[in-house]
């Protein structure tokens, strides 16, 4: 090595010397970041619960709901489930004849043309509808009743009276042909008379006439209260359901 002598000038003299750390510093130091990295890992993996311990509780939820869902895809696809409940259902809406019987209103001709309303003609009080149809039509019971009298009665013709239930009475009148007598209990749909021009008649219909209370009452909104429209010929639910 070239030993400096006095006489040149020293290049180092007026600077400051910034003192090295000893390397066992750097050490201790970088050991310290490991170590303190690895206590904090350590202890956020002691709050993870453990991957394969499992909560018996939600394990036993996991399991009914499984098994409640195998029991629905059977039910769904066994045909005879989806059968029986539709039969009792079928059966819980079903009624008894009597019920239904008692519900249903019919339109006492199949095929009609309506002539003339309830009300005031020819100065006096025309007491029932007039549904005209060909001679010998038969015309059937609107509503279900007893026969109180069946035969020739003067201006009606031949004709029926029906007390029903409820007390009204339903005369059908100026018939060809009675099918029924006094006594007789008949059904709502019953063929009881075939139509014709008898007693003071002015061609060949039906007079139906309805007695509420013993008084004259409009047929037409009557029955519109029973489900029956005269002049629409619609009949009501239960009636067309009978009558299937």
């Amino acid at each position: 090595m070239r030993q400096r002598l006095s006489s040149e000038p020293d290049r180092y003299r007026g600077r400051r010397r910034v003192p090295t750390p000893p390397r066992s510093r750097y050490a201790a130091v970088v050991t310290s970041a490991f170590v303190g990295a690895g206590v904090v890992a350590l202890g956020s993996a002691s709050q993870l619960p453990d991957a394969k311990a499992v909560n018996p509780t939600v394990l036993q939820s996991l399991e009914e709901a499984s098994s409640a869902q195998e029991a629905l895809a059977e039910r769904s696809a066994d045909p005879g489930t989806r059968a029986s409940r539709g039969e009792e259902r079928t059966v819980a809406a079903a009624v008894t004849e009597e019920e239904a019987a008692a519900q249903t209103w019919l339109l006492p001709l199949e095929d009609y043309e309506f002539t003339s309303p309830y009300g005031v003609r020819f100065g006096k009080l025309h007491a029932g509808i007039d549904l005209a149809a060909p001679e010998g039509t038969p015309y059937k019971a609107v509503h279900g009743g007893k026969v109180t009298s069946a035969g020739y009665n003067g201006g009606y013709g031949y004709s029926i009276t029906i007390k029903h239930d409820d007390g009204t009475e339903m005369i059908y009148a100026h018939s060809r042909r009675l099918l029924v007598q006094a006594g007789d209990e008949v059904q709502a749909g019953q063929i009881i008379g075939e139509v014709g021009n008898t007693g003071y008649s002015y061609g060949t219909h039906l007079h139906l006439e309805v007695h509420v209370n013993g008084s004259p009452t409009d047929p037409i909104g009557f029955l519109r209260s029973h489900g029956v429209d005269i002049k629409l010929k619609i009949e009501s639910v239960m009636g067309a359901l009978a009558a299937s």
